[in-house]
Protein backbone atom coordinates (compact mmCIF):
# COMPACT_ATOMS: atom_id res chain seq x y z
CA UNK A 1 0.00 0.00 0.00
CA UNK A 2 1.19 3.55 -0.65
CA UNK A 3 0.35 4.99 2.79
CA UNK A 4 -0.80 8.53 3.52
CA UNK A 5 -0.11 11.23 0.93
CA UNK A 6 -1.26 14.73 0.18
CA UNK A 7 -4.22 15.30 -2.12
CA UNK A 8 -3.05 15.33 -5.71
CA UNK A 9 0.38 13.96 -4.84
CA UNK A 10 1.56 11.37 -7.35
CA UNK A 11 3.03 8.06 -6.23
CA UNK A 12 5.93 6.33 -7.94
CA UNK A 13 3.37 4.09 -9.63
CA UNK A 14 1.35 7.06 -10.88
CA UNK A 15 4.51 8.51 -12.40
CA UNK A 16 5.33 5.24 -14.19
CA UNK A 17 1.86 4.97 -15.66
CA UNK A 18 2.01 8.50 -17.04
CA UNK A 19 4.65 7.32 -19.49
CA UNK A 20 3.97 6.04 -22.97
CA UNK A 21 2.00 2.78 -23.19
CA UNK A 22 1.40 1.18 -26.54
CA UNK A 23 0.13 -2.04 -28.07
CA UNK A 24 3.01 -4.17 -29.29
CA UNK A 25 1.63 -7.62 -30.12
CA UNK A 26 -1.36 -9.93 -30.10
CA UNK A 27 -1.11 -13.70 -29.93
CA UNK A 28 -3.77 -16.31 -30.62
CA UNK A 29 -1.20 -19.12 -30.70
CA UNK A 30 1.91 -19.81 -28.64
CA UNK A 31 4.16 -19.37 -31.66
CA UNK A 32 2.85 -15.80 -32.01
CA UNK A 33 4.08 -14.71 -28.56
CA UNK A 34 6.49 -11.75 -28.78
CA UNK A 35 10.10 -12.16 -27.60
CA UNK A 36 10.51 -11.95 -23.83
CA UNK A 37 11.69 -8.58 -22.59
CA UNK A 38 10.74 -6.51 -19.51
CA UNK A 39 8.76 -7.92 -16.60
CA UNK A 40 5.22 -8.89 -17.61
CA UNK A 41 2.05 -8.69 -15.53
CA UNK A 42 -1.06 -10.39 -16.90
CA UNK A 43 -4.66 -9.37 -16.27
CA UNK A 44 -7.19 -12.20 -16.08
CA UNK A 45 -10.84 -12.36 -15.14
CA UNK A 46 -14.32 -13.35 -16.15
CA UNK A 47 -15.54 -11.80 -19.35
CA UNK A 48 -17.89 -9.39 -17.54
CA UNK A 49 -15.62 -8.34 -14.67
CA UNK A 50 -14.57 -4.98 -16.17
CA UNK A 51 -11.04 -5.89 -17.24
CA UNK A 52 -10.85 -3.51 -20.20
CA UNK A 53 -12.26 -0.63 -18.16
CA UNK A 54 -9.67 -1.28 -15.44
CA UNK A 55 -6.79 -1.33 -17.93
CA UNK A 56 -7.96 1.94 -19.43
CA UNK A 57 -8.36 3.56 -16.00
CA UNK A 58 -5.01 2.21 -14.84
CA UNK A 59 -3.16 3.74 -17.78
CA UNK A 60 -5.28 6.89 -17.98
CA UNK A 61 -6.26 6.13 -21.56
CA UNK A 62 -9.77 5.87 -22.93
CA UNK A 63 -9.12 3.18 -25.50
CA UNK A 64 -5.97 1.25 -24.61
CA UNK A 65 -8.10 -1.87 -24.17
CA UNK A 66 -11.33 -2.29 -26.05
CA UNK A 67 -14.47 -1.93 -23.95
CA UNK A 68 -17.32 -3.90 -25.47
CA UNK A 69 -20.99 -4.32 -24.68
CA UNK A 70 -20.47 -7.99 -25.55
CA UNK A 71 -18.36 -9.73 -22.87
CA UNK A 72 -15.57 -12.01 -24.05
CA UNK A 73 -14.43 -10.00 -27.06
CA UNK A 74 -10.74 -10.28 -26.12
CA UNK A 75 -9.82 -13.38 -28.12
CA UNK A 76 -6.05 -13.27 -27.85
CA UNK A 77 -3.24 -12.32 -25.51
CA UNK A 78 -2.68 -8.59 -26.04
CA UNK A 79 0.68 -7.11 -25.03
CA UNK A 80 1.09 -3.44 -24.08
CA UNK A 81 4.57 -1.99 -23.47
CA UNK A 82 4.81 0.65 -20.74
CA UNK A 83 7.85 2.76 -21.60
CA UNK A 84 10.06 -0.33 -21.95
CA UNK A 85 9.80 -0.87 -18.17
CA UNK A 86 6.77 -3.13 -17.83
CA UNK A 87 4.54 -5.13 -20.17
CA UNK A 88 0.81 -5.40 -19.43
CA UNK A 89 -0.85 -8.51 -20.86
CA UNK A 90 -4.61 -8.58 -21.41
CA UNK A 91 -5.74 -12.22 -21.30
CA UNK A 92 -8.95 -13.60 -22.87
CA UNK A 93 -11.86 -13.40 -20.44
CA UNK A 94 -12.81 -16.74 -18.92
CA UNK A 95 -16.31 -17.96 -18.17
CA UNK A 96 -17.36 -17.25 -21.75
CA UNK A 97 -20.92 -18.52 -21.93
CA UNK A 98 -21.49 -17.80 -25.61
CA UNK A 99 -18.24 -19.19 -27.00
CA UNK A 100 -18.02 -22.68 -28.49
CA UNK A 101 -16.10 -25.50 -26.82
CA UNK A 102 -13.47 -25.58 -29.56
CA UNK A 103 -12.61 -21.91 -29.01
CA UNK A 104 -12.53 -22.37 -25.23
CA UNK A 105 -10.14 -25.31 -25.72
CA UNK A 106 -7.89 -23.14 -27.92
CA UNK A 107 -7.82 -20.34 -25.36
CA UNK A 108 -7.17 -22.77 -22.51
CA UNK A 109 -4.19 -24.23 -24.38
CA UNK A 110 -2.87 -20.74 -25.11
CA UNK A 111 -3.23 -19.55 -21.52
CA UNK A 112 -1.71 -22.69 -20.02
CA UNK A 113 1.23 -22.57 -22.40
CA UNK A 114 1.76 -18.89 -21.71
CA UNK A 115 1.76 -19.11 -17.90
CA UNK A 116 3.86 -22.30 -17.92
CA UNK A 117 6.63 -21.11 -20.21
CA UNK A 118 6.94 -17.33 -19.81
CA UNK A 119 9.98 -16.74 -17.63
CA UNK A 120 9.45 -12.96 -17.38
CA UNK A 121 5.79 -13.27 -16.29
CA UNK A 122 6.03 -12.07 -12.70
CA UNK A 123 2.38 -12.03 -11.60
CA UNK A 124 -1.17 -12.62 -12.77
CA UNK A 125 -3.79 -10.19 -11.51
CA UNK A 126 -7.07 -12.05 -11.12
CA UNK A 127 -9.92 -9.57 -11.35
CA UNK A 128 -13.09 -10.41 -9.44
CA UNK A 129 -16.36 -8.49 -9.13
CA UNK A 130 -16.59 -6.94 -5.66
CA UNK A 131 -20.20 -8.10 -5.39
CA UNK A 132 -19.73 -11.72 -6.42
CA UNK A 133 -16.21 -12.89 -5.62
CA UNK A 134 -14.65 -16.07 -7.00
CA UNK A 135 -16.61 -18.13 -9.50
CA UNK A 136 -15.93 -21.65 -10.78
CA UNK A 137 -13.84 -20.42 -13.71
CA UNK A 138 -11.75 -18.26 -11.35
CA UNK A 139 -11.12 -21.30 -9.16
CA UNK A 140 -9.99 -23.28 -12.22
CA UNK A 141 -7.47 -20.58 -13.15
CA UNK A 142 -6.17 -20.42 -9.58
CA UNK A 143 -5.74 -24.20 -9.60
CA UNK A 144 -3.64 -23.84 -12.77
CA UNK A 145 -1.50 -21.05 -11.32
CA UNK A 146 -1.02 -22.94 -8.06
CA UNK A 147 0.12 -25.96 -10.04
CA UNK A 148 2.79 -23.94 -11.86
CA UNK A 149 3.69 -21.94 -8.71
CA UNK A 150 3.04 -18.68 -10.55
CA UNK A 151 2.26 -15.76 -8.26
CA UNK A 152 -1.20 -14.24 -8.61
CA UNK A 153 -3.09 -11.52 -6.79
CA UNK A 154 -6.82 -10.92 -6.59
CA UNK A 155 -8.08 -7.45 -7.51
CA UNK A 156 -11.65 -6.51 -6.68
CA UNK A 157 -13.35 -4.40 -9.37
CA UNK A 158 -16.51 -2.27 -9.34
CA UNK A 159 -15.98 -1.23 -5.72
CA UNK A 160 -18.33 1.70 -6.28
CA UNK A 161 -21.29 -0.70 -6.52
CA UNK A 162 -21.17 -1.53 -2.80
CA UNK A 163 -21.39 0.50 0.39
CA UNK A 164 -18.12 0.64 2.37
CA UNK A 165 -19.18 -1.82 5.08
CA UNK A 166 -20.33 -4.43 2.56
CA UNK A 167 -17.19 -3.88 0.48
CA UNK A 168 -14.91 -4.46 3.48
CA UNK A 169 -16.89 -7.53 4.56
CA UNK A 170 -16.48 -9.03 1.09
CA UNK A 171 -12.77 -8.20 0.99
CA UNK A 172 -12.28 -10.09 4.26
CA UNK A 173 -14.35 -13.02 3.02
CA UNK A 174 -12.44 -13.24 -0.28
CA UNK A 175 -9.10 -12.94 1.54
CA UNK A 176 -10.02 -15.87 3.75
CA UNK A 177 -11.07 -17.87 0.67
CA UNK A 178 -7.56 -17.73 -0.83
CA UNK A 179 -5.58 -17.85 2.40
CA UNK A 180 -4.43 -21.45 1.95
CA UNK A 181 -3.71 -21.25 -1.76
CA UNK A 182 0.07 -21.63 -2.22
CA UNK A 183 0.64 -19.18 -5.09
CA UNK A 184 -1.86 -16.49 -4.04
CA UNK A 185 -0.61 -13.11 -2.82
CA UNK A 186 -2.17 -12.52 0.62
CA UNK A 187 -3.32 -8.94 -0.04
CA UNK A 188 -6.42 -8.29 -2.15
CA UNK A 189 -6.55 -4.87 -3.82
CA UNK A 190 -9.86 -3.01 -4.14
CA UNK A 191 -10.51 -0.82 -7.18
CA UNK A 192 -13.13 1.11 -9.10
CA UNK A 193 -12.63 2.12 -12.73
CA UNK A 194 -15.53 4.56 -12.34
CA UNK A 195 -14.16 6.55 -9.40
CA UNK A 196 -10.45 5.77 -9.67
CA UNK A 197 -10.40 4.28 -6.18
CA UNK A 198 -7.45 1.97 -5.60
CA UNK A 199 -5.73 2.83 -8.87
CA UNK A 200 -2.69 4.48 -7.29
CA UNK A 201 -2.23 1.47 -5.00
CA UNK A 202 -2.44 -0.89 -7.96
CA UNK A 203 0.01 1.23 -9.97
CA UNK A 204 2.43 1.19 -7.02
CA UNK A 205 2.19 -2.61 -6.83
CA UNK A 206 3.00 -2.92 -10.53
CA UNK A 207 5.80 -0.37 -10.36
CA UNK A 208 7.39 -2.39 -7.55
CA UNK A 209 7.22 -5.50 -9.72
CA UNK A 210 8.73 -3.62 -12.67
CA UNK A 211 11.62 -2.50 -10.46
CA UNK A 212 12.49 -6.15 -9.80
CA UNK A 213 13.35 -6.61 -13.47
Amino acid sequence: MSGERKAGERTHGDKLFQRECQFVAGAMKLEQLPPMGPIEVAFAGRSNVGKSSLLNALTGRKALARVSQTPGRTQQLNFFDLNGELVLVDMPGHGYAKVGRAKVAEWSELIEGYVRGRANLRRVLLLIDSRHGFKESDEALMDLLDRFALSYQAVMTKADTLKPAALEANRKKFTEAIRKRPAAHPEILVTSSETGAGMSELRDTLADLAAQG
